[in-house]
């Protein structure tokens, strides 16, 4: 399904003030299961997932601000706690009482936001369980693109001007695995997707989660060590930037892990390299943990 399609599929809603592009299934009486996207991309990331996911889930998913089809304000300062708040917005706003989590990328740093707050008895509805695809769980494992640091530095608003679909391209082909690297038209649907409103021009606004990730680190490790819900991890170990070092310190700092799938030959963006087997494993993990 190209984006366009996918966009005909949802809706804009107002949520903490902005224009967020959400997609939600109707309440079918399935349990409700939200996907958070990741960086620099949007939801349609999980299209290759949601036919499968939703035979057994309500499925709730929008375009984090900044992000996709959603508002793009050019001078915002963008945080992972306001997306975690947009997030909880959106379970209020469908009326969600309990529901499940699957986060990839910048999406599991929202994640470990919403963890911290189900901790603390703070957050907005029930979290029953949560799992984690390819993310940077732990700063100090997080190994960024060269031009993910550019654009986090002083040159940052300038290379986003100046750079093209070209190193674009390049770029995220770098991190997917050897033998599942996107074709020229999963390429082109993300180089439109971030292009979206001049979405581009705000690309170095939005790195700024890799120094959101440094200073909340104590809070957002202390969650997962201290999850008061089954946990999970599947994990496409050929990736460079949080493949198998990620989960080995995932392991060393003792957070909780109900569930870990190893992808040896999958990279960092598992949905769409092996739909098949994250749908199988995401499956076999929520009927060992309910």
């Amino acid at each position: 399904m190209d984006i366009q399609q996918w966009q005909a599929l949802g809706n804009m809603q107002t949520l903490k003030g902005f224009p967020i592009f959400t997609r939600v299934e109707p309440d079918n009486g399935k349990p409700p299961l939200l996907l958070l996207h990741g960086y620099p991309t949007a939801c349609w990331d999980f299209e290759r997932i949601w036919p499968v996911l939703s035979q057994r889930f309500r499925l709730v998913s929008c375009d984090m601000l900044g992000f996709g089809f959603s508002a793009k304000p050019a001078t915002h300062d963008y945080s992972i706690h306001q997306q975690a708040d947009i997030f909880e917005a959106l379970v209020s706003h469908v009326g969600l009482d309990e529901y499940h989590v699957l986060a990839h990328d910048y999406g599991d740093s929202v994640a470990q936001e919403l963890l911290a707050r189900q901790n603390s008895k703070e957050g907005v509805g029930t979290c029953l369980s949560m799992c984690f695809l390819n993310g940077g769980l732990f700063p100090e494992t997080h190994h960024a693109l060269n031009v993910q640091k550019l654009l986090l530095g002083p040159l940052g608003k300038w290379i986003c001007r100046f750079s093209g679909q070209g190193s674009f391209n390049r770029s995220i082909s770098r991190v997917f695995g050897a033998q599942t690297r996107p074709d020229a038209d999963t390429l082109d649907q993300f180089w439109r997707l971030v292009c979206y409103n001049n979405g581009n021009r705000v690309l170095y606004r939005l790195i700024n989660y890799m120094r959101d990730r440094v200073e909340h680190r104590e809070r957002w490790v202390s969650a997962l060590q201290q999850s008061r819900m089954p946990t999970a991890v599947i994990n496409g170990s050929a990736d460079p930037v949080s493949g198998t070092h990620m989960v080995a310190r995932y392991q060393q700092l003792e957070c909780r892990l109900d569930y870990l799938a190893e992808l040896p030959r999958i990279g960092h963006w598992p949905q769409l390299e092996a739909a098949d087997e994250v749908c199988s494993h995401y499956q076999a993990f929520i009927q060992s943990a309910m």
